[in-house]
């Protein structure tokens, strides 16, 4: 618009309205930064880091009938301590888990003999 090109023409081109070009120049003169991007925050996270630290403990203590912790358990683990529902991204994400079972270790295992 400041090299004398028609409103009308630049909107088309940008496939915006009119005023949303009166609102950016509006913006630019405001301040400099105005129309500079700005990342989006993304969601609230759903535990604190406190909570997550407090869920490390909760999983090392023996709360399972057995030592495999699934997604499904931690997700009730979760549920229950920290009303909190979707865990899926907390496990993936916040926590680096994945869904991979760990492989059991014979109990007559000799160690020496596998050293080896």
């Amino acid at each position: 618009m400041k090299q004398g090109e028609s409103p009308t023409v630049i909107a088309r081109i940008l496939g915006v309205r009119r005023r949303s070009l009166y609102r950016w120049k509006k913006m630019a003169r405001a301040t400099p930064e105005g129309l500079a991007a700005r990342p989006h925050p993304g969601p609230r996270p759903r535990l604190t880091a406190e909570q997550l630290r407090e869920l490390g403990t909760l999983l090392r203590q023996d709360g399972w009938p057995n030592a495999l912790w699934t997604a499904q358990r931690v997700a009730e683990m979760i549920r229950r301590h920290f009303d909190v529902e979707h865990v899926r991204k907390i496990l993936r994400r916040r926590l680096g888990w994945s869904s991979q079972v760990p492989q059991a270790k014979a109990k007559q295992r000799n160690v020496e003999k596998i050293d080896r």
